[in-house]
């Protein structure tokens, strides 16, 4: 078994639930090594205001088997620094396997390598991913070769348990499932666009409409410079 160097992107107004969610399945695979890397040793806040501490700068990384970048409404930002994207890129060419959370896609977008490629991210932003050149595809879930992208926040529990499967094997995977407890039964059956009612989707569009417009801008110019 060989053995996995796991790596985390981390940066200003993550969610913290695309980092510590995929965290608390894929740092229990054995015979792994996971840490969390930024640009700088800064704490780095949450959208929420929660501090995470790096490990180590982008430029300590050594070529990670798995590259992890979550999402957050600090994508925005990221997507415009070079020397993030540049780093993503290098990282997820050479690694064994990429895994996305939320709007983490866009991000890994942003480097051209998703062009061709299925994949999903938060619903609200789901229809940026072909502006980068990928088949958006609503799904929880969406595995294209090496690249594994999860939709929004809570969605990085089961592309992890997808991942941790696809690394280690189906029984490990189970293993940590079962360890975690991971059975999830809501209170309420409005977690996506198709299932919540009609008014609450509308009223959280309207509440998310100038991030949106402003996250739009901002993949266009991106992509613009690619293409």
């Amino acid at each position: 078994m060989a053995h996995l160097n796991i790596g985390s992107l981390i940066f200003d107004d993550l969610d913290q639930v695309d980092l510590t969610g995929p965290h608390e399945v894929l740092s229990r695979l054995p015979d792994s090594t996971w840490k969390i890397y930024a640009k700088t040793m800064a704490p780095a806040r949450d959208m929420k205001g929660l501090r995470i501490l790096p490990d180590a700068l982008l430029e300590e990384a050594p070529q990670l088997d798995v590259l992890h970048v979550p999402g957050g409404f600090g994508v925005d930002a990221a997507m415009a620094d070079p020397v993030i994207l540049e780093w993503v890129r290098r990282q997820a060419m050479g690694a064994q396997a990429v895994f996305t959370v939320c709007t983490g896609a866009l991000l890994l977008g942003a480097t051209g390598l998703l062009r061709g490629k299925r994949a999903t991210t938060h619903w609200a932003s789901h229809h940026m991913l072909p502006i980068f050149g990928a088949t958006a595809v609503n799904e929880r879930v969406v595995e294209d070769g090496k690249f594994v992208t999860a939709a929004g926040v809570t969605s990085g529990f089961d592309g992890a348990l997808h991942l941790a499967a696809k690394l280690r094997g189906t029984e490990v995977a189970q293993g940590i499932q079962l360890y975690m407890q991971y059975d999830p039964r809501p209170p309420f059956d409005s977690g996506t666009p198709e299932t919540a009612p009609a008014a609450l989707v509308a009223s959280t569009r309207a509440a998310m409409a100038s991030v949106l417009e402003r996250r739009e801008k901002a993949v266009r110019a991106v992509a613009a410079a690619f293409t």
